[in-house]
């Protein structure tokens, strides 16, 4: 079987990182999308915000899945604006109970002035007890970093950069071409 003919669950690539320090979150993801052993991508942007900028998501996992995600998480904002968490978790429902959804093979982050969340289709909405989180094939090595970084005098935005470089030294599905977005925290 090639690359290509692989199912989704074989497309991989993606480090999602996200650092809350000083005021401000910051989410951070890589631009590789591989197949199998081929890069097919290095500049993807798996980092987006919503709801008019106020709060920032990545994903991992399958394209398409993650976009459709991204569009009922955005509906689920408007019915409960400035309700991150409420509409994490009617997300989070939908994805676990409706027969389409179900079969959504991506991992979201989803973070705004109060809180961090990560989301998956088992109808986990997790908030991490650390004020970083990651997720992805190289999720854990940027989270180690981070996590290491995090007591150095450090702001957000530096450690997320750093811990992502080390991800991309380490992971080979993971690379250094990054989009960030940040906030202001309360």
């Amino acid at each position: 079987m090639s690359d290509f003919e692989r199912p989704a669950a074989d497309w991989r690539g993606t480090t999602i990182l996200a650092v809350r320090k000083g005021g401000k979150v910051v989410v951070v993801g890589d631009g590789q999308v591989s197949v199998g052993n081929t890069v097919m991508k290095h500049g993807a942007r798996k980092v987006r915000t919503l709801a008019n900028g106020t709060v920032l998501t990545g994903f991992a996992g399958a394209t398409a899945d993650a976009f459709t995600l991204f569009e009922r998480l955005e509906a689920k904002l408007e019915r409960f604006p400035n309700q991150l968490l409420r509409a994490c978790v009617e997300l989070a429902k939908d994805w676990r109970t409706d027969r389409y959804l179900r079969r959504l093979e991506a991992m979201l982050i989803c973070a705004d002035q109060t809180g961090t969340y990560v989301l998956t289709g088992t109808g986990d909405v997790l908030e991490p007890d650390h004020p970083v989180a990651a997720i992805g094939s190289g999720g854990g090595y940027a989270l180690a970093a981070a996590r290491a970084l995090y007591d150095q005098d450090l702001d957000a935005e530096t450690i997320a950069r750093k811990a992502m470089a080390i991800a991309a030294d380490i992971c080979v599905y993971t690379n250094g071409q990054l989009t960030i977005e940040q906030l202001a925290t309360s």
